[in-house]
């Protein structure tokens, strides 16, 4: 059997997309070629690796194997080409990193813009996924690292605990909330409209399941981009918000917003980075997880 690694660079992308043509475009590849591999890959392994459907395809069991190995494959590279990086010149590693609205919004960006000037030839691929979702990508190898809730299963990870954030109520100086020591969430959708960031930002998605269980709903009169627009628009009167209290000490004006804690037990959440347990990672990825320890520890509430 003969397959180079543009034939498991373009599984990994149908593994990843669950769509033939997508994939053969992220592989740079006409759709004529990208099925003429995946057909001689089939004849090569004498098993059938998809099931193709009217809106995609699926992978059989053999399909899914072979998507497990050619990530692993794809791994032990990142780990070649940064243990090679002392000596050479112009190669670039790559760390996937997965991390929760909260994360991207609050410490990851200083942490970042010291990491990455001291490690010049490291790209850090971020994208924002909710904590189940990274958990589940982590499991599958499709991300290095992970920060998630901790009050998500880690089963199968390996895990650093980071520190502790509080979910808590923004409102206007004159909002009738202001007044109040603590409040509920259940209470607040009765009687309240909210300011959110974007629909399908992982904070979003998680308030709108605590609603949903409670048989009610988030009223929510505006979305904005960032918790720095949610806090601008709260000031403004638009609505109530909840934000992690670190977002609401970063983009909110001195004396400008009301943060009332929230009494539900969700809201105070442990932050956690996780890794597959038992994998391999090339050295800058070790060099990042020692990187964000450090970058937490002044945190205020450190776990």
């Amino acid at each position: 059997m003969r397959h180079d690694l543009t034939d498991l660079r373009l599984f990994v992308n149908v593994g990843e997309t669950r769509n033939l043509t997508r994939a053969a475009e992220r592989t740079f590849l006409s759709l004529p070629a990208a099925s003429a591999r995946i057909k001689n890959m089939e004849e090569g392994f004498k098993a059938r690796l998809l099931v193709r459907l009217a809106t995609g395809v699926s992978l059989t069991p053999a399909g899914e194997v072979l998507l497990h190995h050619a990530r692993a494959i794809f791994s032990q590279l990142e780990c070649l080409n940064a243990d090679l990086q002392p000596y050479t010149r112009g190669v670039k590693g790559r760390l996937r990193l997965l991390a929760n609205t909260t994360a991207t919004n609050s410490f990851l960006a200083d942490a970042l813009s010291t990491f990455l000037p001291e490690h010049p030839d490291v790209d850090i691929e971020l994208t924002e996924k909710s904590s189940v979702d990274i958990v589940l990508a982590l499991r599958a190898g499709a991300g290095d690292l992970g920060i998630v809730s901790g009050t998500i299963s880690s089963d199968g990870l390996d895990v650093y605990p980071l520190f502790r954030d509080e979910l808590a109520v923004v409102t206007s100086l004159t909002h009738p909330l202001a007044s109040e020591p603590r409040v509920q969430f259940a209470d607040l959708l009765d009687h309240y409209q909210f300011v959110g960031i974007h629909p399908d930002s992982a904070i979003q998605t998680f308030l709108e399941d605590i609603a949903s269980g409670l048989g009610k709903r988030v009223n929510q009169r505006v979305h904005v981009g960032s918790f720095e627009a949610v806090c601008r628009m709260v000031e403004a009167g638009a609505g109530i918000a909840i934000v992690p209290r670190a977002c609401a000490a970063r983009y909110s004006r001195p004396q400008a917003l009301k943060v009332v804690p929230l009494a539900d037990e969700w809201a105070l959440r442990d932050r956690l980075l996780c890794r597959q347990r038992g994998r391999d990672l090339p050295r800058f990825a070790e060099d990042f997880i020692q990187h964000i320890m450090r970058a937490t520890q002044d945190d205020p509430s450190p776990l």
